[in-house]
């Protein structure tokens, strides 16, 4: 399967935000940072880090970049997976905004806005994928958030 039919084109875009992010903290840090948001960014860059790295572990070498699922591929439930369908999105989209409040930059704040909006849409696709290959997917979906556990 070509890097495209996995994925691909997601993964080089996610990867853009992603250093987009991580660039503009030290290139564009606002005047507002102070102790309150920078606190703010750390708890926030903490949870993060908790979901990113109970994902990893939970998935551990079944873990992939790229959104369509692997063809020797299981659909993992427990763990973290049984709290939120997405850990790793989660993780990933809550220490963008951490960072982006421990640098005040505003910038980074937009892009971690849009790796939000982004991983939503790239959800959808991956999603669509999982329940071709998973016919219980769809319950799945049904019990479990998105990426909030209780909210979303």
């Amino acid at each position: 399967m070509s890097f495209t039919d996995r994925g691909g084109r997601w993964v080089l875009a996610q990867t853009l935000l992603m250093s987009a992010a991580v660039a503009l903290g030290p290139l564009c840090p606002g005047a507002w940072a102070g102790p309150v948001a920078g606190c703010a960014g750390w708890i926030l860059g903490t949870v993060g880090a908790i979901f990113g790295i109970a994902g990893a572990v939970t998935l551990g070498r079944a873990r992939t970049i790229f959104p369509r699922p692997l063809p020797q591929a299981v659909l993992v439930r427990h763990g973290i997976y049984g709290r939120v369908r997405h850990p790793l999105y989660t993780s990933v989209s809550l220490l963008a905004f951490g960072w982006g409040l421990a640098w005040g930059s505003w910038p980074v704040l937009l892009v971690a806005a849009l790796l939000g909006a982004f991983f939503d849409a790239k959800t959808r696709r991956e999603e669509r994928w999982l329940r071709e290959r998973f016919p219980d997917y769809a319950d799945y979906q049904r019990r479990v958030r998105r990426f909030l556990p209780g909210i979303y």
